[in-house]
């Protein structure tokens, strides 16, 4: 029998509305959402009622994406659905530090935020945008990329996508250069050029942040974006570099794969990173946690795992 990983999604699959249900229905969501609230009033009022605008704002999405996910994973771990080891996804990495028990909740809840502003500034002092290149091999993206000014590949997230961030008057010229090349670059609904040198600034603030944070040893593995491994001791440091540095996916995936993991959770809104890992290796099951709000169904599979 294989393993089973949760992985936490980042930001992109945010909606009006999200958690509601969720919150309605099962206490163990609610109880995550009430401890938010106490942290950061307003919490769940952003996800239940908040528009799409407000949850696209960095500093709002997210602290509302990690309430959200912690309570998918409560609602999971109260049936009985437990992960053998963890990963997220740019800021779901946060939130699966936190459920593998490297950072009690309230302290994951509240890097996080400190995390969403400090990229939001950055965001805001350095404009760029991003975008999902697809049906280009990593090598043709990262060749491309460098024939402009500041655009960077920044996420290798499957088989034929990599995304890339850049500034926003080299962008077009960037997704030309991309279409006459056999690619397609599909804009990704977030404020920032995020895992790149645009969020330095953020990192270095954020580092002196981690260096006041108490860290622990994780219940099971957890992996790290920037290294594609299991983490070590270095939490703090990890964790400011991953806000600058390419998130690697695909090899993350991979790796799991190798340890004996068989089948994937998704934790969060969407099924964002479910099409990822389905392309990585179409053998593996990929699961979204997102069908809680409406059925049992993902409880039923997840249990025959």
């Amino acid at each position: 029998m294989g393993k089973i990983a949760f992985v936490f999604s980042g930001q992109g699959d945010q909606y009006a509305g999200m958690g509601r249900s969720l919150s309605e229905r099962y206490p163990a969501a609610a109880r995550v959402f009430a401890a938010c609230d106490r942290l950061r009033p307003g919490t769940s009022a952003q996800c239940f009622a908040g528009s799409e605008e407000e949850l696209k704002e960095t500093k709002n999405t997210q602290p509302c994406l990690f309430a959200y996910e912690l309570a998918l994973a409560a609602v999971l771990e109260e049936q009985g659905v437990r992960a053998d080891l963890t990963a997220g996804f740019s800021l779901g990495e946060v939130a699966a530090l936190t459920y593998a028990g490297a950072v009690e909740p309230d302290t994951g809840f509240s890097l996080v935020c400190r995390r969403g502003e400090l990229m939001q500034e950055a965001a805001e002092a350095y404009p760029a945008s991003m975008a999902a290149v697809v049906k280009l091999p990593p090598e043709e993206v990262s060749r491309i990329a460098a024939g402009f000014d500041r655009v960077y590949p920044v996420n290798f997230n499957s088989p034929g996508q990599v995304s890339v961030a850049g500034e926003e008057s080299s962008m077009a010229a960037f997704c030309a250069a991309v279409k006459e090349a056999g690619g397609r670059a599909i804009p990704l609904r977030v404020k920032g050029g995020f895992h790149s040198p645009f969020m330095d600034g953020a990192s270095e603030r954020f580092a002196q942040v981690l260096g006041e944070t108490a860290f622990a040893a994780p219940r099971i593995p957890l992996y790290s974006d920037v290294t594609a491994q299991p983490y070590g001791e270095d939490f703090a440091g990890l964790l400011a570099k991953q806000i600058r540095s390419p998130v690697l996916w695909e090899r993350l995936v991979r790796n799991m794969i190798a340890e004996g993991t068989d089948t994937f959770v998704e934790i969060g809104p969407g099924k964002t990173l479910c099409g990822l890992i389905s392309r990585i290796d179409p053998s593996v099951r990929a699961l979204a946690a997102c069908g809680l709000e409406q059925s049992e169904t993902i409880l039923d599979e997840v249990k025959t795992c």
